[in-house]
């Protein structure tokens, strides 16, 4: 299912986060085994409201041309989809590593999967253990690929959005990607998207087939 986060109402996204709460609270464990937590629900439902739960793929993609280091990029997929394809920069961690993993409560952390279900999981696990700096990318790698690596020209023809279009087919350039022409339904489902070269610190991303991989929730 295409980003099915950044689609979710703030309703439905109210309701993954009590949802979560109610996992954690089954399977968070007891304190004696020290992995009980406290949480803030009000300010982790304020985070969800005002959307500042989330970085945007094109804020990621202008972070890793300018070269900044001042975050981490934290792809939870499982070892094999990250050695298919990851995002430049970004480090493995398996989500059920994620308890094992050496994160300073000071850091800028950003999650990313395949859509955006697991990274939400990932993201309320860290702030419930009182991490504020945790973020997840809006819409995961399906979003990475369609906004970053592989955007379609716009129907509109007027100067802005050729502008917009030109400044993200060279974005697209930079990591390996190519511009499309106007996306349509037919299109997606009958033209093979082209396999782009492996931009540096990442390798070539599978091309789209018109049938995604689903997340599990």
């Amino acid at each position: 299912m295409k980003n099915r986060w950044r689609d979710l109402t703030l309703t439905q996204k109210l309701g993954v986060v009590a949802m979560l709460l109610g996992l954690l609270a089954l399977i968070g464990g007891t304190p004696q085994r020290g992995s009980f937590y406290t949480i803030d629900s009000k300010a982790m439902l304020m985070d969800v409201a005002k959307e500042t739960d989330h970085i945007a793929v094109e804020t990621l993609a202008d972070w890793i041309i300018q070269g900044r280091s001042d975050y981490r990029l934290l792809d939870i997929r499982d070892a094999k989809a990250f050695e298919t394809y990851h995002i430049p920069s970004a480090e493995s961690v398996p989500l059920a590593e994620l308890h094992q993993a050496e994160l300073r409560r000071n850091e800028k952390i950003i999650f990313y999967s395949d859509g955006g279900i697991h990274a939400s999981q990932a993201w309320f696990v860290l702030k419930a253990r009182g991490y504020n700096g945790v973020y997840m990318l809006r819409g995961g790698l399906e979003e990475w690929q369609d906004r970053i690596l592989y955007p379609h020209k716009p129907s509109k023809n007027d100067t802005e959005s050729l502008r917009q279009f030109e400044k993200s087919a060279a974005v697209a350039k930079f990591f390996g990607g190519e511009a499309q022409g106007e996306q349509s339904t037919a299109a997606v489902k009958s033209v093979a998207t082209p396999m782009p070269k492996a931009p540096a610190g990442a390798k070539a991303v599978a091309p789209k087939t018109g049938k995604k991989k689903k997340e599990g929730c």
